[in-house]
């Protein structure tokens, strides 16, 4: 009899040795499953982006990290040109909003070159021989009038010559990744100064960091020393949401328009950047400007929101039939930008145990990781099935 319950006890203990080292096995993983058909915007169909039916562009969403283009050609771009020459300008001297900023005399020769510009028909701002012009004025007349006069002599402060100032122009643009542009001069009124919309569009983001910039490009008119008010060239600005930033025209460039069109996302406020070019036909700035507006805008029309309400169920997690419902701890906005309206969430599990209790976070929305993870919490307690239900 001793020997009977001796063979037992072996016999008991060597089944827990072989249960224990299965358990690790058995532990079963728990399954989600989303589900997000009660959110209407998922079936929305975003509208076709507004693409000009000539020339090229390109648009730029900085706050969800979208660019795309349309003919992305190389181009003569007019007097966006003047935008590297304000960049450059602002790198040699930066200036905040309220400064002045270095400033210089007038001389004759740049009184003639005033009028050598209007001569041409070029944009340019009357000066007088001895009057002080300071780099706040110079960048005003750039940015909202287009005066080349003005772009000469901001590049005079930097530089002794016009080659050594555009022989800059080009390193900054290579530094700053814009392996399309070369430039020829500081205003674009030479064909030579090239570059393509979406190289543009980068510069446009990167020099609209500056307050002093997003707070001049977005005036309608300008009071300069001498030449008192000017209006902008600038299509639109002031209206729509419109906030800048350069226009330009040449016989060779046609009408060109970088615009940058303001909008609300998750209660801030972000801008949408459109590039076109080569526009032709009739008023080329206008017609520049208006391409420009319906592209931007059609843009911001394609951002979806969705409001994910706190305790929403978005699905449930559970091992086999034992499962529960998840949802949001608290009340969250997800926006993303999409053409083919096929939303890029994706759901990242957390590693969890064989329970899952009410209020634990059980993983986590994302979306294209442009936004915050939002987490994913069960409405109630579920554990995973015991060894003696799997073996029954």
């Amino acid at each position: 009899m001793t020997r009977f319950f001796a063979v037992l006890l072996g016999a008991i203990v060597a089944s827990a040795v072989i249960v224990s080292m299965q358990l690790p096995f058995l532990h079963e993983q728990p399954v989600i499953h989303l589900s997000l058909s009660s959110y209407d915007s998922f079936d929305d169909t975003p509208p076709p982006l507004a693409w000009p039916s000539q020339g090229s562009a390109a648009i730029d969403v900085p706050a969800l990290g979208i660019t795309r283009v349309w003919h992305n050609r190389v181009v003569p771009i007019a007097s966006l040109t003047k935008l590297m020459t304000v960049y450059v300008a602002l790198k040699r001297f930066p200036l905040s909003i309220g400064q002045t900023g270095p400033c210089i005399t007038v001389s004759n020769a740049q009184v003639t070159s005033y009028q050598e510009d209007k001569s041409e028909d070029d944009s340019a701002v009357i000066v007088e021989e001895g009057e002080q012009l300071c780099e706040i004025d110079l960048l005003d007349g750039v940015l909202v009038h287009s005066a080349a006069n003005y772009a000469d002599m901001l590049a005079s402060m930097v530089t002794t010559t016009p080659e050594d100032f555009v022989a800059r122009m080009n390193a900054t643009a290579k530094s700053l990744g814009m392996h399309n542009t070369r430039y020829a001069d500081d205003t674009g009124v030479s064909p030579k100064s090239v570059s393509t919309a979406l190289d543009q569009a980068k510069l446009a983001t990167i020099l609209m960091q500056s307050p002093l910039v997003r707070s001049i490009v977005d005036q309608t008119q300008v009071d300069l020393p001498v030449a008192g008010f000017v209006n902008s060239f600038t299509p639109l600005v002031g209206s729509n949401d419109v906030v800048g930033v350069k226009s330009g025209r040449t016989a060779a460039a046609g009408g060109c328009d970088l615009m940058a069109l303001a909008y609300r996302l998750n209660g801030r406020r972000h801008l949408v950047y459109a590039v076109v070019l080569g526009q032709r036909g009739g008023n080329v700035l206008e017609k520049a400007g208006a391409a420009a507006y319906d592209l931007a805008t059609s843009a911001e029309a394609s951002q979806a929101n969705v409001v994910f309400q706190k305790d929403a169920v978005l699905g449930t997690i559970g091992f086999g039939k034992a499962v529960t419902k998840f949802g949001l701890a608290k009340r969250s906005h997800v926006y993303w930008w999409d053409q083919q309206n096929a939303h890029p969430l994706t759901v990242r599990l957390r590693h969890l145990g064989e329970t899952i209790h009410r209020g634990e976070i059980v993983g986590w929305i994302e979306v294209h990781s442009i936004e915050r993870p939002v987490p994913l919490v069960a409405l109630r307690s579920v554990a995973a099935p015991t060894l003696w239900h799997r073996i029954l």
